[in-house]
């Protein structure tokens, strides 16, 4: 616990992700990413130097069989209030558009399902859980797939909706999401999406993995560029306030 919370405040430090009186959505799709985001945030707010509240948001896509008593019985455990926001995503999809590469549509209608949510239960901030590898990997497809040199920023406005989207987990690597989500004994949730492991993601992650044979700090490597290029949005700023020139 002391690890990742220790990477996670210096995220939000760096990127200055959290204010006095914050209401923060954390958006909980019962996958290890967001249940480890919402673990360590609403462990954080107990020290934190400014007050901030934690909300827990978890929609429903539609698949058969969801069940998601065992994330409502972690948030009543650590104190944090949760929501299950009914959607009709997985039938406009799957069922009515019937997409042959459904992800881009899928995560667009997440997205602005969440956003609508967090703003109905006032907040003012939505986290989510992409970590290290995530960067990296979205910075890859960026270049392979569309030409160019971008990937999602650490902190976001959205001026449509007045809300923040941020990203607290940057500097935890998937492994140490894993092994702290077995540790912790967190309810990961199966996904029910059937093209789960079956996108362009899992192969740009393939191909890492089979480059680190040879380059085996790529990964940071990579990361370390988007900070000192730097990306835009993706400079760090040292406790004086002051960018800094990655790490």
């Amino acid at each position: 616990m002391q690890k990742m919370l220790s990477h996670l405040r210096r995220c939000v430090d760096e990127y200055r992700m959290i204010q006095a009186g914050d209401r923060i959505a954390v958006g909980v799709s019962g996958g290890k990413d967001s249940l480890v985001l919402l673990r360590t945030l609403a462990e954080l707010r107990r020290f934190y130097p400014v007050p901030f509240e934690v909300v827990a948001i978890t929609l429903d896509m539609g698949y058969d069989g969801a069940d998601f008593s065992p994330i409502a019985k972690l948030c009543e455990e650590i104190g944090v209030e949760y929501i299950v926001k009914p959607t009709n995503i997985k039938e406009v999809v799957f069922d009515i558009r019937n997409e042959k590469n459904p992800c881009a549509l899928c995560a667009k209608l997440r997205r602005g399902s969440l956003n609508d949510a967090a703003k109905e239960y006032g907040c003012n901030k939505v986290a989510l859980g992409h970590h290290f590898d995530d960067a990296v990997e979205t910075f890859m497809l960026s270049l392979f797939y569309e030409g160019r040199l971008s990937c999602f920023l650490p902190v976001t406005y959205l001026d449509r909706t007045d809300l923040y989207v941020i990203r607290p987990m940057l500097y935890m690597t998937e492994r140490e999401v894993i092994n702290f989500a077995n540790r912790q004994q967190l309810p990961i949730c199966k996904s029910g999406c059937p093209v789960d492991k079956e996108t362009k993601r899992e192969d740009i992650k393939n191909l890492i993995r089979s480059l680190e044979h040879d380059y085996h700090d790529l990964r940071q490597h990579i990361f370390g560029a988007m900070q000192r290029l730097p990306l835009n949005g993706w400079e760090p700023i040292d406790p004086r306030g002051r960018k800094k020139k990655g790490e």
